[in-house]
């Protein structure tokens, strides 16, 4: 015997640490947060959160009674909160005493339940930057003017053509001087209604010019009324339809707007009551805004901020409950085509419809037709001005080859590696006419050839490189056979270097000169795909086909292929099959303005030029040596990630390639 006792617990003290014990197992199963088995001043509070409806001021009311609290962190969208007391002493105290503790919390009750952590990381502060072009203007309006314009609105029912009322699924509408149509997501700028804007709002717009917030006055008045917990889905508001800038007052009630960038960027933007939004530029033309529907949002306990900025400080978030909000959004009436330079979500200037990811041999013939060789065909000249430095490892590999060796570039572009090496006999084939007629006339050995099927003899080569083009072929059977193709040329043991897009273009916690470099006026020149071969022009394109302008689902529900999604320069991948801009410059090819004007491939024309989409399949990491391990008499030599490409070495074993 020791002389220790056991403790003896009651039923309900058993049942209190059986759920204890359970909240600490999941908090590490699902959030990684360990809990301490000896007491510490600092404790987690499971129940406790802003995810589960706990508010900050309701949550500290109790952590106040186990002692005094130095902090308290209370993560957004979390059901959990950190608390530090004074010293150990108190944080024991506040265990023993607020464990198991019931906290009636706006509609319902909840359960507390505290374990030690051995510290609390209190450096969790992260300012979230508007997006640009975007203010919050707070008190805009008067206490006495919000009175009086939500009393301006008449949300009775009407069958005059003065107004038009809608009572839509997440909240009603009331549109003023014309009326916007959801179905398609557009308005009908011969039928204006009558009566124009309510008067009520001109000394409001007036103060809007004078401020400069806008150049001349909207004629487009949509009046949204939200009851608490309703909201509205991301969305543009469709730029054929309404002029830059757009204003958007809020009444009755704060709540949070969900700024969101095709990257992937969101920013939470709090909008107070009589507040003033201002969408400009990008704000307005790129990044989708919504209000997510929920009847709580995490708020700043006080914003010290600025207007509308949010921001992740854990000990400066609470709970505010939407009440019933009324915004007032004025827009002026377009009458010419947009020509934002945002071409991706315009749809002034973007292709009418993205092709679907083939499945037949026909349709995948045809798409890379239209979108691969009818384009680098007319873009060849711009496109070659754009190729100058070969790349390191490249380069190391060409200049690895043994004198006298011959090499087969197969998609040689402008034939920049065709020089690399003068010890070697290097020849080139591309699909483009236009760029072999280059090659040529840089003195290189060039002839036109599909790369599925060179008219070389099998086994003649001693190398064979594909940079930047195995990702071009839109099916999954044409990218294994351009392997095979390669594999064929090869003698046995010649090697074959292939390079493709990468999918992950941030690796190895890298990101892809593609990912960083932004344009500049010194590199406007420049153009492309690859590491240095960027499109510099930077066009924001539409990355997923889920860009809607206020509220319009995608039409594409009813087809059963996928479509190819047009991708936004200088962003990450969201999907594989990928339509890519090629932004031409006017001056890049004067001989060719005939040709380039009556093209009948995929073309957009904007201020700085016509835009053409090339197609691409990108690489996920493993896809690439996979497909290559699926032809015979090869094997994989090496495999790498280089500056946002899949890498590939092989070496032919034997000779058949089949």
């Amino acid at each position: 015997m020791d002389g220790t006792r056991s403790v003896r617990r009651t039923k309900e003290e058993k049942k209190l640490l059986r759920r204890q014990i359970k909240a600490s197992h999941t908090l590490l199963k699902h959030e990684g947060i360990s809990t301490a088995s000896h007491p510490t001043k600092h404790l987690v509070v499971s129940n406790g959160g802003l995810g589960n409806g706990v508010s900050r001021e309701s949550l500290m009311e109790v952590l106040k009674e186990g002692g005094p609290v130095e902090s308290l962190l209370t993560p957004p969208a979390k059901p959990y909160a950190f608390v530090t007391y004074s010293s150990t002493e108190a944080g024991q105290n506040a265990c023993t005493l607020l464990n198991g503790r019931a906290l009636q919390c706006h509609d319902q009750t909840v359960m507390l339940y505290f374990s030690f952590v051995e510290k609390v990381d209190g450096d969790r502060s992260v300012s979230c930057a508007l997006p640009p072009g975007l203010s919050v203007l707070e008190d805009f309006v008067s206490p006495e003017e919000e009175l009086q314009l939500l009393q301006a609105v008449d949300w009775m029912p009407h069958t005059d053509d003065v107004t038009v009322q809608k009572a839509l699924k997440h909240r009603r509408v009331k549109h003023y001087g014309y009326e916007f149509r959801y179905d398609n997501n557009n308005v009908d700028k011969d039928k204006p209604l009558t009566g124009g804007l309510p008067a009520e709002c001109d000394a409001l717009l007036q103060r809007c010019l004078a401020d400069g917030h806008i150049s001349v006055l909207p004629d487009q008045l949509t009046v949204n009324q939200y009851q608490s917990g309703q909201g509205i889905p991301p969305h543009v508001d469709t730029h054929s339809a309404f002029e830059d800038p757009i204003l958007s007052l809020s009444l009755g009630a704060k709540t949070v707007m969900d700024f969101k960038h095709p990257d992937g960027r969101s920013v939470a933007v709090v909008l107070p009551e009589r507040s003033l939004l201002v969408m400009k530029g990008e704000s307005r033309y790129l990044w989708t805004h919504g209000i997510t529907p929920r009847k709580f949002d995490v708020v700043p306990v006080s914003e010290v901020e600025g207007s509308g900025v949010m921001t992740s400080d854990l000990s400066n978030l609470t709970l505010n409950r939407r009440g019933t909000r009324t915004s007032l959004t004025f827009r002026k009436i377009r009458h010419v085509p947009c020509n934002c330079a945002y071409p991706s979500v315009c749809d002034s200037q973007r292709p009418p419809s993205p092709p679907t990811v083939p499945v037949a041999e026909g349709d995948a013939c045809h798409l890379e037709e239209q979108y691969v060789h009818q384009v680098y065909e007319e873009i060849s000249s711009h496109f070659s001005s754009t190729r100058h430095s070969p790349w390191p490892r490249v380069r190391d590999f060409l200049l690895s080859l043994p004198p006298g060796s011959i090499l087969a570039d197969v998609g040689c572009g402008n034939g920049k590696y065709l020089g690399i090496n003068p010890e070697v006999i290097s020849m080139g084939c591309d699909r483009s006419a236009n760029l072999v007629q280059i090659c040529v006339e840089r003195g290189y050995e060039a002839f036109v050839s599909d790369a599925l099927s060179v008219p070389l003899r099998s086994g003649s080569c001693d190398a064979c490189i594909s940079i930047a083009v195995i990702h071009h072929f839109s099916t999954q059977e044409r990218r294994q056979a351009a392997v095979r193709e390669l594999v064929r040329l090869l003698k046995v043991g010649g090697r074959a270097l292939i390079y493709v897009w990468a999918m992950e273009q941030e690796y190895n916690k890298q990101k892809s000169k593609y990912l960083k470099e932004r344009t500049t006026e010194a590199s406007v020149e420049r153009s492309g795909e690859l590491e240095t071969e960027e499109n510099m022009f930077n066009q924001q394109e539409e990355h997923d086909g889920k860009t809607a302008s206020d509220m319009k689902c995608t039409e594409e529900q009813n087809v059963t292929q996928p479509r190819i999604h047009i991708h936004t320069n200088r962003t990450a991948f969201l999907s594989q099959d990928l339509l890519v801009p090629w932004h031409l410059k006017c001056n890049a090819d004067k001989t060719k303005g005939e040709q380039i004007g009556s093209t009948k491939g995929p073309l957009e024309n904007t201020s700085q030029g016509p835009v053409f989409h090339r197609y691409y399949h990108v690489f996920q990491q493993g896809e690439l040596e996979e497909m290559c391990c699926c032809v015979t008499a090869v094997k994989v030599l090496r495999s790498y990630h280089d500056q946002g490409n899949w890498c590939v070495e092989l070496e032919k074993t034997h000779g058949d390639s089949s």
